[in-house]
């Protein structure tokens, strides 16, 4: 199939017309037969056609529900829109003596390749962006050596949403639109090696080292050739690797985790615990017509976890920051934690975000008065506070370090006797090769140290490379970081992938974002000897910054010393392939964070959203929203940009239409706590002209009313709507104004729900084949809320049937493919 394809015009291609070799189907049938006798066998086929032209066009203005393939009779003409199937038939007049061959060939228009051979075959209906016709003709040789021809024109639409949208839902199954099918693909617990038992789900299983994780985050798939290389355009063969964020610790253990907030734990059970995390690295393959499996004895899978040896680069490695008993020499590590959102390079490898790794930590009480006032600052800035650390894993040895590098108290005389250190080793994001697994993976420090949540990397020939980055926690910010090289399109195919991660992610300059409210943003350097002392804040002193590594290992800091703004969860960033314009979710926040004289242009709404029966509460921002920008001269390297809110989450159903629901959803298309969000391939004609874009949320505010979902949109570009001035409320009846620069409103042509979860999950992880016609989803912390005795879900068993009452959910990927063969949510 034609992975990227020219969008250009109609243009009228000479067509043979030599009559003494070649005589047209039409013209033959007049000389045999009368006209009303079918030319083809059977009237249906045409009927369908000029049926099917109709549908299409009535649906021409987008709302395009249910759009299925076309099937088109040679010498019938029909329409259809990108993405859509198109089979094309054909057979020769009745009478026809004999047929020594049969062949379809494209005469003009936007090139297409066309799958299968003799009478009938199919294609992809192109990305274009205005109505452009590809004309085909149909030839039949006859053993005589007579041939026969009929042309059969398509005229293909630009692309529209091609289903209808799911309804809210609080079943327990993953619900998709009719016409579409799910096939649960990787599970919690499955084995990843030959020798490894299937998983019996109820809390005996052990070596989570050979294990799919809990808690699937992204994903991405890199594809594989039969071969087992590297194959960019594979569709059917391909490496999935998948980030493994927490725990459902309830489920792991037979009757509930032993001790888990206090310790002592048994060291078999924080040892899965902790193997349980990290990354997956499995093999996919299509076993025939887009039904897809796991390869378990694949010698790529590859589970990454907190005790896989890491290297440090970049300007912070070595800094004697990192210093451990581990790592006496900063330059080394182990493991990674926490793993949320990812980015993807062009050469193939993929970047893990550690988020909200700062729990996992224990200080005890005397550890304060052996810091020293700027340790101390940084600590509390990050949140190393915990007395226990997130499960109490220091608590199940005192001498086998798997365990006590979670203490990162005080204990010896140096940092290389102890793990006072440790949590300064995480933080980073962290370049892995899926199809190496025997390389180490590399912190990249240049990329600074927060609460990472995404790594989206835009790489446009001769310009820097770019990489945007959210950082996850209420009032945090947005980064980008620019390589000091000059980005070359041939280092793309190189086969030293990690080599050219060194290249491209190890020198450069880090920036934070400021929003202004005008519409306008500057990248602010955190740059040593550009970044100011971050002054002294009610009881927290000033920080004095040492040198760049400082600035690094302490980027958040930094980013306040500097004067950037505050966001509302700044979580995912996606880019659009066509535009470059970069989006960015913005999951929520609550009164504390966005009080009602706290809110500014970019994060501009305090109000209400009343939760269930009881109208409990909800003050802040709880919907959250997305916002967009494009970098002015569209250049990587720009230090000032344009920026406006595509969308405002809302519930619809009860929410202010003129303060709240700004984007004006509707059930269809409303949402709370957007999360992941990711643009098709631009290899597929989702990806490409008007890019389709996907929404995946991560919500507590509007769960009374639906689980969690997954939104396909067709959004415009930054400036189509305009300024908005909105009037905020808060608990006490008080008002305030706020004035923002809003993006145009949602319709159903533009935004609607592809998927509703499983109960109490989260929409998590998104990639596709290159050819756009299987999505990967994953389904993160089905019933969350249970417990071992009463699971709140079943799924993924849940998912072909009823399940026993028992049975522990599973986080997993689906593989979601268009029953008809097209392209995904055209």
């Amino acid at each position: 199939m034609t992975h990227d394809l020219p969008a250009t015009g109609y243009t009228d291609g000479d067509v043979d017309t030599n009559s003494s070799e070649v005589t047209s189907l039409e013209t033959l049938a007049d000389q045999r037969f009368s006209r009303r006798q079918a030319l083809f066998r059977g009237a249906g086929a045409t009927t369908m056609a000029f049926m099917g032209t109709a549908l299409l066009a009535a649906c021409s203005d987008g709302d395009d529900d249910n759009a299925s393939s076309v099937t088109i009779s040679a010498g019938a003409n029909a329409a259809t829109s990108s993405g859509r199937l198109v089979t094309l038939t054909g057979s020769p007049a009745s009478g026809t003596s004999g047929i020594a061959s049969t062949a379809w060939g494209q005469t003009s228009g936007t090139t297409v390749t066309l799958t299968g051979t003799g009478s009938t075959v199919s294609f992809i209906a192109p990305a274009v962006s205005t109505a452009t016709d590809l004309v085909f003709t149909f030839a039949v040789v006859e053993t005589g050596g007579h041939s026969q021809t009929a042309q059969t024109t398509v005229r293909v639409s630009p692309s529209a949403l091609g289903f209808t949208a799911v309804p809210h839902g609080l079943a327990d199954v993953v619900a998709v639109p009719s016409g579409y099918t799910v096939t649960v693909m990787t599970r919690l617990g499955d084995p990843l090696s030959a020798g490894t038992a299937a998983y019996a789900n109820n809390g005996s299983d052990t070596d989570f080292a050979h294990r799919i994780g809990d808690h699937g985050d992204a994903l991405h798939f890199f594809g594989l050739s039969t071969a087992g290389a590297r194959d960019d355009a594979s569709s059917t063969r391909g490496l999935m690797v998948q980030n493994h964020e927490n725990l459902n610790v309830q489920y792991l253990h037979p009757n509930g985790p032993t001790n888990v907030s206090t310790g002592p734990r048994p060291a078999d059970e924080a040892l899965k615990e902790i193997e349980a995390h990290g990354v997956s690295v499995a093999e996919y393959k299509d076993v025939g017509s887009r039904k897809w499996a796991y390869v378990q004895n694949s010698t790529f899978n590859r589970r990454i976890t907190p005790n896989t040896p890491m290297a440090f680069n970049g300007p912070a490695a070595g800094s004697a920051m990192l210093f451990t008993a581990y790592s006496p020499t900063g330059k080394t590590g182990r493991g990674t934690i926490n793993n949320c959102a990812n980015g993807i390079t062009p050469w193939a490898t993929n970047l893990t975000c550690e988020e909200n790794w700062a729990g996992y930590f224990r200080r005890d009480a005397a550890d304060d008065a052996k810091r020293t006032v700027r340790e101390m600052t940084a600590i509390s800035r990050y949140g190393v506070t915990s007395r226990t650390g997130n499960f109490a894993w220091s608590t199940a040895n005192s001498t086998d370090s798997i365990y006590t590098k979670w203490n990162a108290t005080i204990t010896g005389a140096t940092a290389a006797d102890d793990y006072r250190n440790e949590f300064n080793q995480y933080g980073w994001v962290v370049e892995i090769d899926p199809y190496d697994p025997a390389s180490t993976p590399r912190k990249r420090t240049a990329l600074g140290r927060m609460g990472h949540e995404g790594a989206f990397v835009r790489a446009v020939a001769g310009q820097k490379l770019g990489v945007y980055m959210g950082d996850d926690s209420r009032r945090e910010y947005l980064y980008k970081f620019v390589s000091s090289t000059t980005y070359a399109a041939a280092d793309a195919a190189s086969t030293s992938r990690l080599a050219m991660g060194d290249k491209y992610l190890d020198a450069g300059t880090l920036y934070v974002a400021k929003f202004n409210a005008d519409g306008s943003g500057q990248w602010l350097p955190l740059v040593f000897g550009q970044v100011p002392n971050r002054a002294a804040s009610g009881s927290t002193p000033a920080y004095v910054f040492a040198d760049q590594a400082d600035i690094l290992v302490n980027t958040r800091l930094a980013a306040d010393a500097v004067g950037a703004t505050p966001m509302d969860r700044p979580e995912w960033t996606a880019g659009n392939p066509v535009t470059g314009e970069i989006y960015l979710t913005l999951t929520n926040n609550n009164a504390a964070g966005r009080p009602l004289n706290g809110t500014d242009a970019a994060n501009p709404r305090h109000y209400n959203d009343p939760k269930g029966a009881a109208n409990t509460a909800q003050y802040g921002n709880p919907n959250g929203h997305i916002i967009r920008l494009r970098e002015d001269g569209d250049t990587t390297a720009a230090t000032t940009f344009k920026w406006d809110i595509y969308l405002f989450g809302a519930d619809a159903t009860d929410a202010d239409p003129t303060n709240v629901n700004i984007s004006g959803l509707t059930v269809d298309n409303d949402f709370s706590s957007p999360d992941g969000c990711y643009f098709s391939r631009d290899t597929n004609p989702a990806g490409q002209i008007n890019p389709v874009l996907w929404i995946e949320t991560d919500d507590g505010a509007m769960t009374d009313r639906t689980n969690c979902m997954l939104l396909a949109a067709l959004p415009g570009k930054v400036g189509d709507g305009g300024a908005k001035t909105i009037t905020n409320k808060d608990s006490t009846g008080a008002t305030a104004t706020q004035a923002t620069i809003a993006g145009k409103a949602a319709s159903a042509a533009t935004l609607r729900r592809f998927l509703v979860g499983p109960v109490q999950c989260e929409i998590t992880g998104i990639d596709m084949t290159p050819d756009g016609r299987t999505l990967f989803v994953g389904i993160q912390h089905p019933g969350e809320d249970g417990s071992v005795t009463a699971p709140s879900s079943h799924w993924p068993d849940s998912q072909t049937g009823t399940a026993a009452a028992t049975v522990r959910p599973r986080s997993a990927i689906v593989a979601i493919t268009k029953d008809d063969g097209g392209v995904i949510a055209l």
